[in-house]
């Protein structure tokens, strides 16, 4: 069998189970013609139990307007929001401390992001999610 010919590769973060034909979804996926509402369905299914976290997907679009997805994990400052407990970081982080996060906080979210880090093991893992978080004004420690 022939393999497909790519034509786009689209990336997008949706909020988890509740993702519409609307913006950002309709705008990125309707230049390359595939079916909008399948893919809503699709993605609406595989992370339903998820709900209310943001899941970054890669869409992979082929020639033929067929198409595959893959989900990534939740961006780090999600999860370290989620963690602290705060809507969001600070304005001016360097300045500003907006909460703390322990290092075991630091620990599991290295452990969930794991699988999308260019790290080679947890400590250089968490040495990125410890970076996140001063960089969005967290205390860790």
């Amino acid at each position: 069998m022939a393999k497909k010919r790519v034509t786009a590769i689209v990336k997008i973060q949706i909020p988890a189970g509740k993702a519409t034909p609307a913006p950002p979804v309709g705008t990125a996926l309707g230049p390359h013609g595939i079916g909008i509402m399948d893919f809503v369905k699709q993605y609406n299914a595989a992370t339903e139990s998820q709900v209310g976290t943001i899941i970054p997907v890669e869409i992979t679009i082929f020639e033929d307007r067929t198409f595959t997805f893959i989900l990534k994990t939740p961006p780090t400052p999600v999860l370290l929001r989620q963690k602290a407990g705060l809507p969001k970081g600070s304005a001016t982080p360097g300045k500003t401390v907006v909460g703390s996060v322990t290092e075991s906080d630091i620990e599991e979210v290295a452990k969930i992001k794991m699988p999308d880090l260019n790290a080679y093991d947890l400590e250089a893992a968490k040495q990125q999610v410890r970076g996140t978080a001063r960089s969005m004004g967290l205390k860790v420690g």
